[in-house]
């Protein structure tokens, strides 16, 4: 019998991280800011490979996504989608926490 099949006597059984994760980013208090760095790390799935090729979410804070836009065109075009972005990312059981997207020039944003 190899390790992997062997009964466990007295040990408990495995659980899965992410369950143990939100527990602790819960009880910590952070939860609000976890949840907003969730939207930035999931944002190419959020609003598709083509918009994020160009339009990239580099930072959270406060209930705002920052968003790195690289020239005014994109600013205007993704400023009439702003609406329909946070309806989506409203649906995400971790995004009820961002309150607005700020659109900000330059590949970092900053």
């Amino acid at each position: 019998m190899n390790y992997r099949n062997r009964p466990s006597k007295g040990r408990a059984q495995p659980k899965p991280l992410g369950g143990i994760i939100d527990n602790v980013v819960r009880s910590l208090g952070i939860s609000r800011s976890y949840n907003g760095w969730l939207v930035v790390s999931q944002w190419p799935e959020i609003v598709g490979e083509g918009i994020a090729e160009k339009a990239k979410a580099v930072r959270y804070e406060e209930g705002t996504i920052y968003v790195a836009v690289p020239d005014a065109s994109w600013r205007h075009n993704l400023s009439m989608e702003t609406e329909q972005i946070l309806r989506k990312i409203h649906t995400l059981p971790y995004g009820k926490g961002v309150r607005q997207l700020r659109l900000v020039s330059g590949e970092k944003g900053i």
